[in-house]
């Protein structure tokens, strides 16, 4: 096997090579016969003039073969073109990219025949509080997506991470067994196919400075885990399904599942989960769905008087977006349900308006519209402004014994612009209100830099 990609590596590298050299060497070469023939037709013009009938012929014999190598020529130069300048090799809409659960730079190893691909993302965020809490200027992420074509049936696909300019992480990295046009096998670490975010998480793919809170207390994006299992589409449906490691619960909380994520390493695997979703797409630009995720979290570490509790987890979204003549509107919501939170919060040590509570939901509508859109000669350049409001309550129900906080019941109103340069860097400005109960609500002013490749 080893020998095989060093075989197909070095093939790769010739054939860059011979691109590279080959229409210089016939240009030479034409040139070079040019020259012969002149010098030829002056030393042998007696010779000439007596078989000026068979010369006329090779001449246009001669004249021919020019055309034909310019022909040639042009060919390779083109090829040599498209390999520099890394044009895809297989055009796919949106829509298709988004039915194998991925953004749109994740996919750059689906649009080529074979070898490697390379592509990425980044974003920095500047945070300002209105509030004695420090101000923050993160660069929140640089990504590296790296992938490998074997065949037109296996690929290799990754996401590789730098978080906070200093913390490396692998977001995901599996094998795809594409079995047909409709369906696909995929195993390996696995974004979990919830939301409208998770999956397609890119900066120039969401409006927002900051993901929206519901996709980050109940569905915990980036979130994935490690697992396997199908994926498709058949005519304007799309599915996956995937079985993955479960939560590990002992890391829940009152604000939320998010620190419960295993992020593929050493994952505990006593429990496992199932999660999948299915979307429609009517038209062009418009999809809406659903999806799920059930599996215990206990993870064989809540135990209670002998008693191994698996704190059965349970997440609902139904979700829609349109993009159209200029619009972007999206809505979700979503609900997860924790069983066994007495006893977790027991081997927690949490009690009172700590613990961790029973139902956790939220949602959010936004709706945003690009001024340019109907103008002529503004190019690839968007103006998007927007507003998001959001409400997510992760103590929407708790256990008889403990306390709902109403601090954790909270409103956000977030207004803002976006301005898209070229498709790929976005630049992102929004304010953000926050509201709850208890008046314990920070705003916040963000700017977000971000690119995708």
């Amino acid at each position: 096997m080893k020998r095989d990609r060093l075989i197909a590596g070095t093939a790769a590298s010739w054939h860059l090579i011979l691109l590279t050299l080959i229409p210089g060497f016939l240009v030479f070469s034409l040139e070079a016969a040019a020259a012969q023939d002149g010098a030829a037709s002056g030393t042998d013009s007696d010779a000439v003039s007596a078989k000026g009938e068979a010369e006329e012929q090779d001449t246009r014999v001669d004249e021919v073969d020019i055309k034909e190598l310019e022909r040639r020529i042009e060919l390779l130069a083109e090829e040599l073109e498209r390999l520099r300048s890394g044009e895809p090799e297989y055009e796919m809409t949106l829509d298709q990219v988004r039915a194998l659960g991925l953004a749109p730079s994740a996919a750059a190893t689906y649009k080529i025949k074979s070898g490697v691909s390379i592509a990425g993302y980044g974003e920095a965020l500047y945070e300002n509080y209105a509030s004695d809490k420090t101000d923050q200027f993160d660069y929140l992420r640089a990504i590296l997506y790296a992938g490998y074509r074997f065949n037109d049936r296996f690929l290799f696909n990754s996401e590789i991470e730098v978080e906070h300019a200093k913390e490396i992480f692998v977001e995901f990295a599996y094998v795809d067994f594409l079995a047909n046009e409709n369906i696909g096998v995929r195993a390996g670490m696995l974004l979990v196919p919830m939301g409208l975010v998770n999956e397609f998480h890119e900066p120039t793919g969401f409006l927002g400075a900051e993901r929206p809170v519901t996709e980050n207390r109940i569905i915990p994006s980036t979130w994935r885990e490690n697992g396997g299992g199908v994926y498709g589409a058949y005519d304007k449906f799309a599915f996956r399904a995937y079985v993955v490691n479960g939560f590990n619960g002992s890391a829940f909380s009152s604000s939320g599942v998010r620190g419960g994520r295993q992020k593929g390493g050493k994952a505990k695997a006593n429990d496992f989960a199932l999660t999948g979703r299915l979307d429609f797409t009517p038209t062009p630009g418009v999809f809406l769905g659903a999806s799920f995720y059930t599996g215990n979290s206990g993870q064989g570490d809540i135990v209670v008087d002998g008693k191994n509790y698996g704190v059965r987890t349970n997440i609902l979204d139904v979700h829609a977006q349109i993009q159209m003549r200029g619009f972007d509107l999206r809505g979700l919501f979503a609900q997860a349900q924790i069983e066994d939170t007495p006893q977790m919060n027991h081997v927690l040590g949490l009690s009172g308006s700590s613990g961790v509570g029973k139902k956790l939901q939220g949602g959010y509508v936004q709706i945003g519209y690009d001024l340019l859109s109907q103008a002529s000669g503004t190019g690839d350049v968007a103006l998007t402004p927007y507003i998001r409001y959001e409400k997510v309550d992760t103590h929407a129900a708790v256990a008889s014994g403990f306390t709902r906080s109403a601090s954790r019941d909270n409103t956000y109103t977030t207004f803002g612009l976006d301005l898209k340069l070229t498709p790929g860097v976005v630049v992102k400005v929004d304010h953000m209100w926050v509201n709850n109960p208890a008046d314990s609500g920070v705003n916040q002013f963000n700017v977000n830099v971000g690119y995708a490749f």
